[in-house]
């Protein structure tokens, strides 16, 4: 890992990112994602995710092979593949697996720890809302950094030259849980759904 310049957090290399869709997932839960404005910094701790196979996996949107759209899953690992879901909202997966082999972790939920003033400003809450409705679902976070397609789809997230990336602060999750993935209807029985359990910002 290299050294973010912010005190006691540490970007993620991108070696990481080159395993099985299953193995990232899991040593995602507990590290945090940044984005910067300027000097501002906005970060979320990562509480839940989900794996995506690519291959063999029908709700992954590899699964029929690389098009325009999902070609950032084919590249190098360790980048943002970003898309518009249901009309209203942007879902972040980081890609993973060597170029060449497709597979992705979606972000589902972050416990928000730091800028939650201007997230609270990008989500459109009024003051006292509640700190758990920030970023406890994928389109929340999303519009909580301001995540879009236009602007971060293919974004290097293990660039120190990037304004959205993953760090490491030390943190290790007590107990993970392992359930089935939710929102979706294909592949929805695999248990590729990880989450920190207990914690409050899990979605929903």
């Amino acid at each position: 890992m290299k050294k973010t310049g912010k005190r006691g957090m540490r970007l993620l290399s991108r070696a990481i990112y080159t395993r099985d869709p299953r193995r990232v997932a899991r040593q995602l839960l507990g590290k945090v994602l940044v984005r910067m404005r300027g000097r501002k910094r906005l970060a979320g701790r990562i509480v839940e995710v989900e794996a995506y196979l690519g291959k063999g996996d029908a709700a992954a949107h590899a699964a029929a092979g690389p098009t325009a759209r999902n070609r950032v899953l084919f590249g190098a690992p360790g980048h943002a593949y970003v898309y518009f879901i249901y009309g209203n909202h942007y879902c972040l997966n980081v890609s993973c697996l060597p170029a060449g082999e497709a597979g992705c972790v979606l972000i589902r939920a972050l416990e928000p720890i730091a800028g939650l003033e201007d997230m609270a400003r990008a989500r459109h809450l009024p003051g006292g809302a509640g700190m758990r409705r920030l970023t406890s679902g994928p389109g929340r976070l999303c519009q909580a950094l301001d995540i879009t397609r236009a602007r971060d789809n293919g974004k290097d997230l293990a660039s120190r030259r990037s304004d959205l990336f993953l760090c490491d602060d030390g943190f290790k999750p007590r107990r993970v849980a392992l359930t089935r993935r939710i929102g979706i209807r294909k592949s929805a029985e695999m248990p590729l759904r990880y989450v920190i359990a207990g914690n409050a910002f899990v979605s929903h």
